[in-house]
């Protein structure tokens, strides 16, 4: 049986191919579709047509927090967020997303894309008063442990079990910043290539925004490379940052930083599965889309092109 990496090598050439033959006019390029799969090549046109990438200044939540997003990538709002996630990538729905970056010129069917998906958890104002005193060997088989147990409700609901193979990078908190970041090794069922959750994660008065890099392990660095333009692009606003807390109004989380990294490492996991269940899903009938779409689509998610 081909591996993931292979299957997406072949998906690839296919669609540079199936592209060239549409862009040439071959009507006999084209291949003859069932209606159910013509139903899907119509949804996928329509998902990669309908997304409003934006670059420049964004509010997040209710003035909670801004994104100064660069030319060198691109920003999608929660609703184009939760379609990515759900219809392109297969994940499970129901996510808690406010946003995603891309890298520029990238879209979600690209081979090899990655991004980063953007949450806030208003779970109370978070202490960092543990962060010198974590061992995090043994926080890790805290996690695998709690991932393991989640696997029988995944395997239930028709999703791959889940390994955390270890740090791909271990956690460091910046405490000038009130930003922590780590990046896990996951394997999705019995597939040969493993997934990469670069984690970010930046406190304020209230609660924590979370800012996932979903990719390839393969790919860590790359994402290393980015992690510097990432942590600085998010920014509570004034009343909503780490020091405006309020002993006397506001809300204490249950947790620490030690729990944060560990409390919703399962539910994250879970939820970002797509990024190596996109073939799965579309198989090559993404092809036929992607190339009738064509240069159109493509250029929508240029760093030249991508509205600011």
């Amino acid at each position: 049986m081909p591996t993931l990496r292979t299957r997406v090598a072949v998906f690839a050439c296919l669609v540079l191919t199936c592209s060239a033959a549409f862009a040439q006019g071959d009507p006999a390029a084209e291949p003859a579709l069932t209606p159910e799969q013509q139903k899907k090549v119509e949804s996928m046109q329509a998902l990669l047509q309908s997304l409003d990438p934006r670059t420049g200044k964004i509010s997040l939540g209710d003035n909670l927090a801004t994104l100064d997003v660069p030319k060198d990538f691109y920003f999608l709002d929660a609703e184009d967020a939760e379609r990515v996630l759900t219809e392109a990538w297969g994940n499970p729905p129901g996510g808690q997303s406010i946003g995603m970056l891309f890298p520029a010129g990238q879209t979600p069917f690209d081979e090899g894309a990655w991004a980063v998906t953007i949450e806030y958890n208003e779970d109370g104002h978070v202490s960092d008063s543990d962060a010198a005193d974590i061992d995090y060997g043994d926080l890790l088989k805290d996690m695998r442990a709690d991932i393991r147990a989640t696997n029988p409700e995944r395997t239930k609901a028709g999703y791959p079990p889940i390994d955390l193979l270890g740090w791909a990078e271990p956690p460091h908190y910046d405490a000038a910043t009130r930003k922590l970041y780590w990046a896990k090794e996951l394997r999705f069922g019995d597939e040969p290539d493993t997934t990469l959750n670069y984690e970010i994660r930046a406190l304020g008065r209230k609660g924590i925004l979370s800012m996932t890099f979903v990719a390839g392990t393969d790919q860590l660095e790359q994402i290393n490379g980015k992690r510097e333009s990432v942590l600085t692009m998010a920014e509570f606003t004034p009343g909503n940052r780490y020091e405006d807390f309020d002993s006397n109004v506001d809300k204490v989380a249950a947790y620490g930083i030690g729990a944060l990294i560990a409390g919703k490492v399962a539910a994250k996991a879970g939820l970002l599965a797509g990024g190596l269940l996109l073939l799965k899903k579309f198989g090559v009938i993404a092809v036929v889309a992607l190339a009738a779409v064509g240069r159109k689509v493509k250029s929508m998610f240029s760093s030249s092109s991508t509205p600011s």
